[in-house]
């Protein structure tokens, strides 16, 4: 028999504005400790130095974190124009430089590239995997080797600010899978000049907006009090980009074994759709609506 995992069953979102100098994983590892919780985890990485919204999942929102990581997020970023670095952030080493210094006009051409269906090549020092190892990994040991390009929807890409010459600050709408490294290093390509991002902060990702997140510091002033759980949001907003479906008793008792149960039916669905089911404002279970059921593919114990 497996060990069982200790800590509480508690079940929700928590919306961190993550600090600059740590990693996802130990804003997690915080989180999870802070409410004692059994299970945590997080929906979409941010690289160590950047800040904004880290969307922690507790519980039973696990079960709807890859909602939110498909979900469409914001950036603002600051791109350092003149050199190239080996991560493409000011954390690595200055591989090329140029005198170099486009117009806000050049600017504005280019972004027009990177725009709607792209496709972009992740940077090395990525989590990537290639041949089941971490591009980060090979990277750090100086490996060659190459990452295939990969597609991303770029919602819209334009510029903020021009604090002068050497610098311009951008904000990105994207979809999954997007690096802001990897734009920032295209550019810099494009317009001759290199680049780099010198700073990166995540305004919102699906409904979540960093203004509204929780700090490191009042995370960890009011671990393991009823004052932390009071800012837990509920499981059901990981769900908020699926359509809802209203259930009986009967139907939220049949799905929650697995099984088709009946929902009433909305305008907005259609034969095929993916979409959850609630009961009493509660998920029930994210599923594939077919005929006035819906056959669930995760169920909610809660």
């Amino acid at each position: 028999m497996g060990r069982s995992r200790k800590g509480r069953d508690i079940s929700g979102w928590l919306v961190v504005d993550k600090p600059a100098g740590i990693s996802s994983n130990a804003v997690v590892n915080k989180v999870r400790w802070a409410f004692g919780a059994k299970k945590a985890g997080h929906a979409g990485t941010l690289d160590p130095e950047a800040t904004g919204v880290l969307a922690v999942a507790l519980g039973e929102a696990t079960k709807t974190v890859p909602y939110i990581t498909d979900a469409m997020k914001a950036y603002v970023f600051t791109v350092r124009l003149g050199q190239a670095t080996n991560t493409d952030d000011t954390e690595g080493e200055v591989i090329a430089e140029s005198d170099l210094r486009p117009s806000d006009d050049d600017i504005r051409t280019a972004l027009a590239r990177f725009t709607g269906d792209i496709m972009q090549v992740p940077p090395k020092f990525s989590a990537v995997k290639i041949d089941g190892e971490r591009a980060y990994k090979l990277a750090r040991d100086d490996e060659e080797f190459e990452i295939a390009a990969r597609p991303l929807f770029v919602e819209s890409l334009v510029m903020l600010d021009r604090p002068d010459a050497d610098h311009v600050t951008l904000e990105m709408v994207c979809g999954k899978g997007g690096y802001v490294r990897a734009i920032a290093r295209d550019l810099g390509e494009a317009l001759g000049c290199y680049g780099h991002v010198r700073e990166l902060r995540r305004v919102w990702s699906g409904p979540f907006e960093a203004e509204d997140g929780v700090s490191m510091d009042k995370i960890e002033e009011l671990a393991k009090t009823p004052e932390l759980d009071a800012l837990l949001r509920p499981v059901e907003q990981g769900l908020e980009d699926l359509p809802e479906l209203k259930c009986t008793a009967e139907g939220a008792s049949r799905m929650r074994h697995g099984n088709p149960g009946m929902v009433i039916a909305a305008a907005d669905v259609e034969y095929g759709d993916e979409a959850w089911a609630s009961f009493q404002g509660k998920a029930v279970a994210v599923g594939i609506y077919r005929a006035g059921e819906l056959h669930p593919s995760r169920v909610f114990n809660h």
